[in-house]
């Protein structure tokens, strides 16, 4: 598994029109795997996800990309990124498969998910006695929101530890839901993102190393689901 880091630079025209159009952001990310074309479209088979991690402070924006096989990013249009000069390197892109190996049961680690929380509606039987698929509808509110979170926390492999003493204290930080907007050739894409932040406890490796390869929640196409995960130190 790789993970690559890519600041953007908001004066291309390029990455501006990636950033406003959630589907133009999922092509040019999936174009740094020229084997797609050959597997017949493949984000899932890769285990392609993405987040965009914004810097209030400094401004930058900053494309979190992990994947199953390695990109090559010199596909990317000129000016797309921002020139870091001999500050560091941009992109940058390592490999992550020696700290998945490493989980263990028990350990507490950091994480951080933009994921897109909601239920399913409209899913009763018609009356050709058919169950029907229903549509997805998001969860509003920071109390849906947290079960949610909760839901797929013990299907992922992990719990969510509280922040701080009390058994009152908060377990996670749940920002503020963002409308994320696209257009693909033949319909309108609207989805919620919701940024959550916190501790979590390893209570099953090899679920949650799957859960990290597979993302968590709908949406994974459109910058949902990558669960980062980073050593805790108290």
């Amino acid at each position: 598994m790789y993970l690559s880091r890519l600041v953007l630079d908001p004066r291309s025209r390029q990455a501006g029109r990636d950033l406003r159009n959630v589907y133009q952001m999922h092509r040019t990310i999936m174009s740094a795997f020229p084997q797609v074309k050959e597997r017949g479209g493949a984000r899932a088979d890769l285990a392609v996800l993405h987040r965009l991690d914004i810097d209030q402070r400094g401004a930058n924006v900053a494309l979190l990309v992990q994947s199953g096989e390695k990109p090559d990013w010199s596909c990317l249009p000129e000016g797309y990124l921002f020139d870091p000069g001999s500050a560091g390197q941009n992109p940058a892109t390592k490999s992550i498969s020696d700290a998945l190996v490493a989980l263990r049961k028990g350990q507490v680690l950091r994480f951080r998910l933009r994921a897109n929380p909601t239920k399913k509606v409209d899913t009763k039987s018609g009356p050709d006695g058919q169950r029907r698929n229903g549509r997805r509808v998001d969860l509003r509110t920071e109390p849906q929101q947290m079960e949610w979170l909760s839901r797929r926390a013990d299907d992922s492999g992990f719990r969510l530890v509280p922040v701080g003493p009390g058994s009152d204290a908060r377990a996670v930080r749940v920002g503020a839901s963002e409308k994320l907007r696209g257009r693909t050739a033949s319909r309108l894409v609207t989805l919620a993102g919701v940024l959550f932040e916190g501790l979590l406890e390893v209570t099953d490796p090899d679920n949650l190393r799957l859960a990290i390869r597979k993302g968590i929640g709908p949406g994974k196409a459109f910058g949902c689901g990558l669960l980062s995960v980073a050593p805790f130190r108290r």
